[in-house]
């Protein structure tokens, strides 16, 4: 029995803690276990049972994630640690401790990232797909790139000199460059110039080949043609680089027009302060000196890299027409009961409430319930929100189209959702001109809910259809991510969402909800109280457990909670698949407290918690709640979020009986979490293949949403033998 199956294993020996159980060091540092996390993406690079292209992608997302990191957290960390603020974190390490124990793992982070890449283009090369240097190009393949280069790239490059007449350019943020020592050969006069590469060409040019697949870097390229950039000039010596910029945003809260002021703050983010430079191993000094001089950088926000600089970009490598080399392909699942009412989803909801578990149900029901609401002409009402979503989204669309029918559609669309800020300016511009009412929420708080409402006339009375999620309105990202979508007709939740469009649009504090909690209002605080009811049952003598999924668990309060509640004799078992600043299996503070991370095909995202309730988990007297929200602090203090609870029995059946069970019975992609902060695979049963949920979820159908089908043929926790 593998330690990973939380389903049918018991809780390990606890270990003695080396640390004052009452001072910081019952939490783990936040950073240093978002590192750990980056770590486990990094090591599905190197597990033989994903296929080799995808590999691949997760060692690209190994190295954008971290990218990201740097941008957003370290860079906050620097500027606290300049400005000479030493107040320490939960876990008691000031900004400078931190960024000194970043520095050590993120390096060695990324010096894995190159030995994989290295390892992987081994592996490619046995199945035809090479990446190539300008060694390896015969005189077709010259003649070949020549071509391309005229006219592809050549247009849109623009070389730059660097002296006194030609100053150093802005590198923006995740800019790429070769810098180049030149000599004029008619009198040997040196030069020093930047050739910024734009990231409208792709980072690798694809070769003819009568088989398999020959991609060559285009740095390799502008440096086979610097003849016809720099005439008259022979290279000398050069270096890659790569800029990261400090990419938080700054916004006046009284700022008179908010869309105006983020306009403003994304071009700020362009020109945010560098916070790591990463640079080609034995670059010439002279050349690295002036690059450092001018960002300007110090010398520990330095990287040399020996292999590839922004190895993010070989996420083009992975290429549709090797679908050998990829996951087999799956489709999602369309409800029966929503093809029994022949596409009706009003119909299907009517009959009765309906979870639908992204990707392996098609969010493309969530779409439907929209496209139809605008096409209805007993619609009266939309009320949404919109976080994140696509670019060409379909919701917008549909959104647009009620508006431009004379329907009253409200769009909530939040500006701080990090890196899409531009998009979502975009599209409340478009609703605005569709006749929509936009509305921007609070200054303060990002609203991070996903609730959408459809008001209906049916008769002499009006009914509202209510979606409420676990994830974004972004149709491309809902095939990767797992999260609930729980679609019903309930009036009380009806009246509750209201609440929450009306506490938002117009700063009305939701009085009297019937079922919602909601952040920053009444969530955390319901949560500890759960939690600590669950003790009582504990210290009662009855049984008592608490299984909740997660993206991140950092919320110093609530991690205190599960203390007490773990010390009281409570079982807990936690998913957590990202940050957990919670120490697990320590003696006389955690003791009974287990958690693992899943990583595998898809990005668990889901946040889910079941509360005992004096029973044995799983239960059908459990309570069962989903939440558009982490236990961070922004989630539970800073942001506005939901929390719901699933009454409908088949819902919670579905929730506890499927999707928690076979979480905590996975094997084949959990990781353990130590008392030490770090997370383990465990080894496997000898001869048996380990379980894995994510194929469970594909093989299997849900509860919810059957319809005619009936539940007959519905597990409850089973995987069939190859």
């Amino acid at each position: 029995m593998s330690e990973s199956d939380f389903l049918t294993a018991p809780f390990p020996a606890p270990v003695e803690p080396d640390f004052d159980i009452d001072g910081p060091g019952r939490f783990f540092n936040r950073e240093l276990s978002w590192l750990g996390f980056n770590w486990r993406v990094l090591e599905e690079a190197e597990n033989p049972r994903v296929p080799l292209l995808e590999r691949l992608r997760f060692l690209s997302i190994s190295a954008t994630n971290l990218d990201e990191f740097y941008t957003v957290r370290v860079a906050g960390l620097r500027e606290l640690a300049m400005t000479g603020i030493t107040t320490p974190a939960m876990d008691g390490m000031t900004p400078a401790e931190q960024l000194r124990r970043i520095d050590i793992d993120a390096r060695a982070l990324m010096q894995r990232q190159q030995e994989m890449l290295n390892l992987l283009r081994r592996e490619m090369e046995a199945e035809g797909l090479s990446i190539l240097t300008g060694d390896d190009l015969d005189d077709a393949d010259r003649l070949h790139l020549r071509e391309v280069f005229l006219s592809q790239v050549f247009p849109v490059l623009t070389p730059l000199a660097i002296d006194p007449a030609h100053p150093f350019p802005f590198i923006p943020n995740e800019g790429f460059a070769l810098a180049l020592q030149l000599e004029r050969r008619s009198d040997k006069r040196l030069l020093r110039a930047l050739l910024p590469v734009p990231n409208q060409i792709d980072r690798f040019l694809s070769l003819p080949s009568e088989s398999g697949h020959r991609f060559l870097p285009l740095e390799e390229l502008l440096l086979l043609e610097l003849d016809r950039l720099f005439p008259g000039y022979r290279l000398m010596g050069h270096c890659a680089f790569r800029v990261l910029r400090d990419s938080d945003l700054e916004v006046e809260e009284e700022a008179e027009d908010l869309v105006r002021e983020f306009e403003v703050a994304l071009k700020r983010r362009r020109r945010g302060e560098v916070v790591r430079l990463k640079i080609s191993a034995g670059a010439p000094e002279g050349l690295r000196k002036v690059i450092m001089e001018e960002l300007p950088v110090r010398e520990e926000e330095v990287v040399e890299v020996d292999g590839l600089v922004g190895i993010g970009a070989i996420s083009e490598l992975v290429i549709d027409d090797r679908p050998d080399l990829l996951w087999s392909t799956f489709t999602p699942r369309v409800p029966e009961r929503v093809q029994d009412h022949d596409g009706d989803i009003f119909a299907a909801i009517r009959q009765k409430d309906m979870l639908l578990h992204h990707p392996y149900e098609t969010f493309d029901m969530v779409v439907r319930f929209l496209q139809q609401a605008a096409h209805d002409p007993d619609v009266v009402a939309i009320k949404q929100t919109l976080y994140r979503t696509s670019k060409n989204s379909p919701i917008v669309d549909a959104l647009c189209e009620a508006a431009e029918d004379g329907k009253s559609v409200t769009a909530l669309v939040e500006l701080k959702a990090r890196f899409d800020e531009a998009a979502n300016i975009r599209q409340s511009r478009r609703l605005e001109r569709s006749g929509a009412h936009v509305v921007y929420g609070f200054i303060n708080y990002k609203t991070h809910a996903k609730i959408s409402t459809v008001v209906r006339r049916e008769g002499k009375r009006l009914v509202t259809y209510t979606h409420f999620g676990t994830g974004n309105y972004h149709p491309i990202t809902a095939k990767i991510y797992t999260d609930l979508s729980f679609l019903t007709c309930d009036a009380a939740l009806g009246r509750d969402a209201t609440k929450v469009f009306n506490y938002v649009g117009g700063y009305a504090q939701p009085e009297g909800l019937e079922n919602l909690k909601i952040s920053p209002e009444s969530m955390k605080p319901f949560l500890i109280d759960m939690i600590r009811q669950e003790a009582e049952h504990a210290r009662a003598g009855r049984p008592a457990g608490i299984w909740a999924k997660m993206n991140a668990l950092i919320e110093g309060d609530v991690i205190d909670a599960l203390y007490e509640a773990s010390q009281a004799g409570v079982q807990i078992d936690l998913v957590i698949r990202g940050i957990c600043g919670l120490k697990p299996g320590v003696q006389g503070l955690s003791e009974n407290i287990r958690v693992k991370s899943i990583v595998g095909r898809f990005l668990e995202h889901s946040r889910i918690v079941c509360f005992g309730n004096g029973n044995e988990l799983p239960s059908r007297e459990a309570r069962v709640f989903f939440s558009s929200a982490d236990w961070m602090s922004r989630n539970l203090n800073r942001r506005v979020e939901t929390l719901i609870e699933a009454t409908n029995p088949t819902v919670k059946a579905q929730i506890t009986e499927q999707i928690m069970a076979a979480n905590m019975a996975d094997t084949a992609q959990s990781w353990v979490m130590r008392p030490d902060g770090s997370f383990v695979r465990c080894p496997l049963s000898e001869g048996k293949r380990p379980f894995s949920c994510h194929r469970f979820f594909m093989e299997n159908p849900s509860l919810s949403g059957r319809g005619k089908a009936g539940v007959a043929d519905v597990p409850v926790l089973a995987h069939p033998e190859d």
